[in-house]
């Protein structure tokens, strides 16, 4: 053990001991039932193949792939396709994050298919106008888009299928498709802020009168909506690839065609054009020199599982640490959602969030993030010892990782000014202030996204949450894509995250996170969330439910949580409520009760989640089980 890390061992062994009799007094007291015996949807039971993702339509796609020879990998494609062809708080611009299993190499995959803030992206640039945080919507809040890239790469290296095959689903709901209630709706929603670019207004609300702002100008939910211009972007793809394979090009080189045609070609020529011509920064030269990243992911071993989570670019590691810190307990005999248990929960995502806040950026910049010393378990011991067990810690700081590995901290005149809530802005740039939030806090720190689950019987596994170009969206000219919004995650202020600073090129910190899990070395659980900070929140009580309370797949994912807002928010204004918990309405009034005592303002809540999506999978049997939240419209089909 090294020297720096023995004066944490008094503290920790002192910790324990308290947190013993807390359990113990807790046992005394509860009799909550671990598992919930009955679910509102069924387990999907599937012996070939599983294809789950935020929409039934889309399912459906996954299906048609898998029917017709695809892998999980080109299903997942489909399906990705397919989610951001319907909006389903996602679209073609934005940003693709997923963990793909490799059966034969036996290993976890990382895809880095997130967007770059463009030239001219800088600090000064959007303190100019006033600005606290990059803006929410718009050309000027958009990176360059990501999902293209991250699906060509996924279908050249991994699947099966040609992409004329994987983009047909897509490509047919394109040419028309019946809108589903919600997002019809939403379109409605936006009418002001989609108003503003001809474009958007030309797909969104296809009923616009100027003449009468009373009349709907969005679809009817039903009604049968179609987008010419993306149908022609995706079929100019398509056609990319056929022209290759004819003069004797490779399945891969001929959808790497493709790929140069979206970033290179005559698609991002009108791309550029549009943008810049609304005020949006992005270049040629931002487009073409954007690449995706195929990465070795992050890991933890939590009871002799394997979890694997995306690197600090996203928020994954917080789960991570979150396991880290939980697993020197004994939760199991807190009890499912008592109040020890939930004070737990909270405390240890009040460290790791702190810690998320301050230290995770792009990988691919300067300075580097201390992602070790973030993952040791002697700083998880350290951070543990630290957790006061009678009260909600309000003031919770980033830690300091750098003790744990090598190197100096260079930010310690940063870290000792950090505050939970962010300082308030500079009087001139409070008073030229313009950007209006599209959501509410609450909204924008719950904004969703879709997620995708994909396996098959050779041992393909592929988990995504991809996102960004969500209605109110700009679309870019005569291409049909929508772009992303990831650039109101970064920051400005370098007291707040001196890693995630606005810098041409540079990947915006995101709330993306994807997850898998091995056991023995082989897949045991693929899970995902929609639902911004939510997200690392939902999957830790997720993976829990599973692992601590033996819940199956489908049990864990229609299960309540709790939410925590004492981190930052990535969106909008970035509002921090130390404090504030939000239980699931069926949580017992005297365990509310006992969270009051500890300092919390308890609200209860329908639903505390987002949709999870998960795969487990049954060795003893041979099959895999699937799961969809028993809320919203993710759907699963199963063979």
């Amino acid at each position: 053990m090294p020297a720096r890390i023995v004066a944490y061992s008094y503290r920790t062994m002192k910790a324990a001991h308290r947190l013993s009799i807390t359990a113990f007094t807790a046992l005394t007291l509860i009799t909550l039932p671990a598992v919930a015996q009955r679910t509102v949807k069924p387990v999907l039971h599937g012996k070939h193949w599983v294809a789950i993702t935020g929409k039934p339509l889309a399912a459906t796609a996954g299906a048609t792939t898998f029917a017709r020879g695809g892998n999980a990998v080109d299903a997942a494609c489909a399906m990705l396709a397919a989610t951001s062809t319907m909006w389903d708080t996602l679209g073609w611009g934005g940003e693709t994050q997923a963990l793909i299993y490799h059966p034969v190499e036996k290993r976890v995959i990382g895809i880095n298919a997130l967007g770059v803030a463009p030239t001219g992206a800088t600090v000064e640039f959007f303190k100019s106008k006033g600005m606290r945080y990059p803006p929410e919507f718009g050309p000027l809040a958009a990176v360059t888009p990501g999902t293209p890239g991250g699906l060509l790469l996924m279908l050249a290296e991994y699947g099966r299928l040609s992409l004329a095959e994987v983009l047909e689903p897509a490509i047919e709901m394109a040419d028309g498709y019946p809108i589903e209630t919600a997002q019809a709706d939403n379109m409605e929603r936006r009418r002001e802020i989609l108003a503003q670019w001809p474009d958007s207004k030309r797909v969104f609300l296809p009923h616009f009168d100027e003449s009468d702002p009373s009349k709907r100008a969005a679809p009817q939910a039903g009604e049968i909506f179609r987008q010419p211009d993306l149908k022609r972007t995706l079929e100019k793809l398509v056609a990319a690839e056929r022209e290759a394979l004819a003069v004797g090009k490779s399945r891969k080189e001929a959808i790497q065609a493709a790929y140069a045609r979206f970033y290179h070609g005559d698609i991002a020529e009108e791309l550029v054009r549009a943008t810049r011509e609304h005020g949006g920064l992005i270049t040629k030269g931002d487009l073409s020199n954007w690449r995706v990243h195929v990465e070795e992911p992050v890991t933890t071993r939590y009871k002799g599982i394997d979890v694997y989570k995306l690197t600090h670019w996203v928020q994954g590691p917080v789960m991570l640490q979150a396991l880290n810190i939980l697993e020197n307990l004994d939760l199991a005999a807190l009890g499912y959602n008592s109040s020890a248990y939930i004070h737990a929960l909270y405390q240890a995502m009040n460290l790791a969030f702190a810690d998320r806040d301050f230290y995770y950026g792009d990988p691919y910049f300067p300075p580097e993030e201390p992602i070790a010393g973030l993952l040791s378990k002697y700083y998880a011991k350290a951070r543990f010892a630290s957790i006061d067990w009678e009260r909600n810690d309000e003031h919770a700081k980033p830690g300091d990782p750098y003790l744990f590995q090598e190197g100096d901290n260079p930010f310690l005149d940063l870290l000792e000014q950090w505050t939970p809530i962010p300082p308030a802005a500079e009087a001139e740039g409070e008073e030229g202030f313009q950007q209006s939030l599209v959501l509410s806090d609450e909204e924008a720190f719950r904004a969703g996204t879709t997620s995708i689950q994909a396996a098959d019987s050779d041992g393909w596994v592929v988990s995504v949450t991809p996102s960004g170009a969500w209605i109110p969206a700009f679309i870019a000219g005569s291409t049909g894509i929508g772009l992303s919004q990831r650039m109101q995650s970064f920051v400005l202020d370098e007291r707040l995250n001196p890693y995630n600073l606005v810098e041409p090129g540079k990947r915006p910190r995101a709330t993306l996170t994807p997850g898998m899990a091995l056991k023995d070395g082989k897949p045991y659980l693929s899970f995902a969330v929609q639902g911004g900070d939510t997200q690392d929140q939902n999957l830790l009580q997720f993976f829990l439910n599973v692992v601590e309370f033996g819940m199956n797949a489908q049990q864990a994912a229609e299960a309540a949580n709790v939410t925590s807002y004492q981190m930052q928010s990535s969106f909008g204004s970035h509002k921090a409520e130390p404090g504030r918990l939000v239980v699931r309405d069926d949580v017992p009034a005297w365990v509310r009760s006992e969270l009051v005592k500890k300092g919390y303002r308890v609200e209860t809540r329908t639903r505390t989640s987002g949709p999870i999506t998960a795969i487990f999978f049954d060795r003893a049997h041979g099959s895999m089980w699937g799961a969809a939240s028993d809320f919203g419209e993710d759907y699963g089909l199963a063979w």
